[in-house]
C-alpha cells in the first residue's frame, strides 16, 4: 500500500491510501466542522445542512443522486459528529470517476428554500424522537453536563428551539463559511487511481473559494455534576459518567483506549465480568473520546431502577481500585490482543481504512499505516497506563441519570 497527498492551490487537501489487490474502494469528503463550530444560536445547522447536501444540486435533482448511486451499485451515507462532518462512497474501482464526480457535486447543494421548510420538519421529528428514547437523550444531557460552557457541549441535532428557529438565509451563511476548499479534504482507500483522482479534483473543485476558518479547541475542565433526568418514558435507568481523558493530540491516548478497554470493553471487562455475566445489568461499559483540545472517558450503565443503585455503586469500586492500583499485565496484554486484532480486521474493508485515514488526517495531520497503530499499542506499559490515571482519575467524573428513578444516591 502507498500513501499518497495533494493539496490544491484553494486549499483543498486529497490524501489516499492506495492498495491496487484490494477489490473496492472508498471516497469521502471530510468537512471540519460539526457541532462544536456552532453558536447556539445556530445549534443543529451541521447535521441540517448534511441533510440537504442530498436534496439536490444545481445539475442533480434528489431523484438523480439517489438513481446515480444505486446505477453504480455504490455503499453510501453520511454522518455528522462534534468535529465533522463526513459524506462517503464504496464502489468497485471502475467507478472511481462516478463516484468522486457525484461526491463534489454535493459538496455544492442547492439549498432551496422549499427543501429547506421540508426537511426541517424530517429533523424536528428526528429530534423529539431520540428525546424520547433513552439512551440517546441521556446522551446529549451527560455531554451538555460535562461540557456545560465548552464548545462540545453542544448538540449535534441541535434542540427544538434552535431547529425551529433557524432560517434558510443563516443556513447558506454557515455553508459558505464551513464548507470552503481549505477546510474539506477528500480522503480514497482501496483500489484507487491517484493521479486521476487529483486532476478530477483539480476539475471540479480547483475554482471553489478559499475561506477562513477558525475553531477553538481548549481542554474541558473536570466536572462532579451529579443530575438526575426523570423520564417517565423509559423502563431502564441510564446512568452516564464521564471524566476527563487525553485528547486527538496527546500521546497519552493509546494508554487511555488500553484503560477502557480493562475496565469496560463490552466483553471480558472489569464491568462485564461484575455486572453483566451476572446478570444485573443490561448494559454496563466505558469507551474513551478523543476530540482536537480535550478528551474523556465515557461510562453507561444501563439497567432496572430496583437494581441502580447498587450497581452504580459497584461501578464506584472498581473505578476507585483501578485508579488506587493500575492495570496487572496481563490485562494489558488482554486488552492490546482485542484492539490489535480489532485494528486488523477492520483494515482488511476499504471503508474503514477509510474513516482511519481522514480522521487521523483532521484531528493531527498525520498518516498511520495499520503496522504503525498496531506498535503504537503495543509500545503501552502498565506504567504508561498509571500515567494516564494520575493525569485523568477515572473517579473524577460528572453523572447523569436518566429514567424512572426521581432519586439516586451519588456513589461515595
Amino acid at each position: 500500500m502507498k500513501f499518497c497527498e495533494h493539496r490544491l492551490a484553494n486549499g483543498l487537501e486529497i490524501i489516499a491510501e492506495c492498495n491496487p489487490k484490494a477489490y473496492s474502494m472508498a471516497v469521502a469528503y471530510f468537512v471540519r466542522t460539526g457541532s462544536r463550530d456552532e453558536t447556539d444560536e445556530l445549534s443543529g445547522v451541521s447535521h441540517f445542512l448534511e441533510h440537504m447536501a442530498f436534496k439536490g444540486t444545481a445539475t442533480r435533482s434528489a431523484a438523480d443522486v439517489n438513481r446515480q448511486l444505486d446505477e453504480m451499485g455504490a455503499q453510501s451515507n453520511a454522518y455528522t459528529s462534534e468535529e465533522q462532518t463526513v459524506y462517503y462512497i464504496a464502489v468497485l474501482p471502475e467507478y472511481q470517476d462516478q463516484a468522486v464526480d457525484l461526491l463534489s457535486d454535493i459538496m455544492r447543494p442547492a439549498l432551496r428554500d422549499d427543501d429547506f421548510q421540508t426537511e426541517k420538519e424530517v429533523i424536528l421529528e428526528e429530534i423529539a424522537k431520540y428525546d424520547d428514547q433513552p439512551p440517546f437523550g441521556a446522551h446529549e444531557k451527560s455531554m451538555a453536563v460535562h461540557f456545560r460552557g465548552h464548545p462540545l457541549a453542544r448538540s449535534v441535532l441541535g434542540s427544538l428551539d434552535s431547529v425551529r428557529s433557524l432560517t434558510p438565509e443563516q443556513m447558506r451563511e454557515y455553508f459558505e463559511r464551513q464548507y470552503c476548499p481549505n477546510n474539506l479534504t477528500l480522503a480514497a482507500a482501496g483500489c484507487v487511481d491517484f493521479d486521476r483522482l487529483v486532476q478530477q479534483t483539480e476539475k471540479l473543485c480547483g475554482q471553489w473559494p478559499q475561506g477562513r476558518i477558525e475553531r477553538r479547541t481548549p481542554r474541558a475542565e473536570s466536572n462532579r455534576d451529579f443530575r438526575i433526568f426523570p423520564n417517565e418514558v423509559s423502563h431502564l435507568e441510564y446512568v452516564i459518567q464521564i471524566a476527563n481523558g487525553p485528547a486527538a493530540e496527546d500521546p497519552e491516548r493509546h494508554a487511555a483506549r488500553i484503560l477502557s478497554t480493562i475496565v469496560g470493553d463490552d466483553t471480558g471487562s472489569r464491568f462485564f465480568w461484575q455486572l453483566i455475566d451476572t446478570g444485573r445489568a443490561e448494559c454496563a461499559v466505558m469507551y474513551s473520546y478523543e476530540y482536537q483540545g480535550t478528551g474523556i472517558f465515557l461510562s453507561m450503565l444501563c439497567g432496572t431502577a430496583e437494581q441502580t443503585a447498587e450497581n452504580l455503586h459497584d461501578m464506584s469500586v472498581i473505578l476507585h481500585d483501578v485508579q488506587n492500583k493500575g492495570v496487572t499485565a496481563q490485562q494489558l496484554q488482554q486488552a492490546q490482543n482485542k484492539i490489535c486484532s480489532h485494528v486488523v480486521l477492520r483494515a482488511e474493508r476499504p471503508t474503514s481504512r477509510l474513516f482511519s485515514l481522514g480522521n487521523g488526517w483532521l484531528q493531527r495531520r498525520e498518516y498511520r499505516t495499520v503496522a504503525q497503530i498496531i506498535a503504537d499499542y503495543r509500545h503501552v506499559t502498565c506504567d504508561d497506563v498509571l500515567d494516564v490515571l494520575q493525569k485523568y482519575p477515572l473517579n473524577v467524573h460528572s453523572t447523569v441519570a436518566v429514567g424512572p428513578l426521581r432519586e439516586l444516591a451519588r456513589p461515595q
